[in-house]
């Protein structure tokens, strides 16, 4: 299993997806995502004001998803990562460090668009949209 994640969620809820991604996710049993990717997801679903997405959303995170919850490691991880990039004057943002650390945690490669994101997290990065 590989961690998720939120712009791989998104991509899978539109209407033509990526065909790397949807080759991808093919392949893919379960889904694991960071709690956090949940937050970020439904903000941004009820911010669209769209009902149906909504429902696919959350039909696709009961029908494939692992959610995997915060906990104080995970946390104390993330505020770690953000503490050692602000020390060498990079800004990280919590959500992408706390999905890093659940990544961390769960010895997880993280499946993501964004991999400059996460690059230096210690974690194994896939973008499926190039690879």
């Amino acid at each position: 299993m590989q961690l998720v994640d939120t712009n791989i969620i998104s991509e899978l809820l539109r209407p033509r997806p990526n065909p790397g991604v949807l080759a991808w996710a093919d392949q893919q049993g379960e889904l694991a995502i960071a709690a956090i990717s949940v937050d970020e997801s439904v903000y941004g679903l009820i911010r669209n004001r769209n009902p149906a997405l909504l429902a696919a959303y959350e039909n696709l995170l009961r029908t494939r998803c692992e959610v995997l919850p915060m906990t104080q490691d995970i946390a104390h991880r993330a505020g770690t990562l953000r503490g050692e990039f602000s020390l060498r004057g990079i800004t990280r943002s919590q959500a992408d460090m706390l999905i890093a650390a659940a990544a961390q945690a769960h010895n997880l490669t993280l499946v993501t668009r964004n991999t400059r994101d996460f690059e230096g997290c210690g974690i194994g990065l896939l973008n499926p949209f190039t690879d």
